[in-house]
């Protein structure tokens, strides 16, 4: 069940292939996730996965690396999604070429090539939700992928959720969806560090 760079490249890929049906909207206007706009929304995504590249690659045990990967501001929606793609890509890059002992700061715990690549998946896939559901769109990502990153970023909810669709459960477990019987996962958490550490 190990996350890998190809679980990424799909959920950008698939991220990116929803999101092009809107690029002709206004993404300011139109809101992404609380306060931010759609605009912003992918533009925190594509950062993320920049983000995610550097930590991996440069392995610091106890901060981020200090910098910033910020969407220029007459990026239009079109713009918005190339730097999706190339954070993407960076990521999946370094992924691929990471040794399995690499381990990078993340606040959630010191994580591996697959833990990032697992976090580059909940930030493209979730926050991709969060402007598709916005704009009148349906982002309807490979299940496998999602079993893959619901199971390395939240074990205890994959558990507990079996037997929901593993989309659902994901979105579920990041506060995007309500499920019966359940509580809200206000304050959610994801496991940054391999489960056998």
């Amino acid at each position: 069940m190990t996350v890998t760079a190809e679980d990424l490249d799909a959920a950008v890929s698939h991220t990116v292939a929803t999101l092009r049906q809107a690029t002709d909207r206004d993404w300011l206007a139109s809101p992404g996730i609380g306060e931010w706009s759609s605009w912003y929304t992918v533009a925190h995504a594509a950062d993320c996965l920049v983000g995610y590249a550097a930590q991996l690659a440069a392995q610091p045990r106890e901060r981020y690396v200090r910098f910033l990967a910020t969407a220029d501001d007459e990026a239009t929606p079109a713009d918005l999604l190339e730097f999706l793609v190339a954070g993407g890509g960076m990521l999946g890059a370094v992924v691929r070429t990471a040794p399995p002992s690499a381990r990078g700061y993340h606040p959630s715990g010191m994580s591996d090539p697959a833990g990032f690549a697992a976090m580059g998946c909940v930030e493209t896939l979730v926050h991709g939700e969060d402007v598709a559901r916005n704009l009148g769109l349906v982002l309807d990502p490979p299940r496998a992928t999602c079993e893959r990153v619901l199971a390395r970023m939240f074990p205890v909810a994959a558990e507990e959720l079996a037997d929901t669709d593993p989309w659902t459960a994901l979105l579920w477990a990041t506060d995007r969806v309500q499920l019966a019987g359940r509580p809200a996962q206000t304050g959610w958490r994801w496991r940054g560090r391999p489960l056998d550490e």
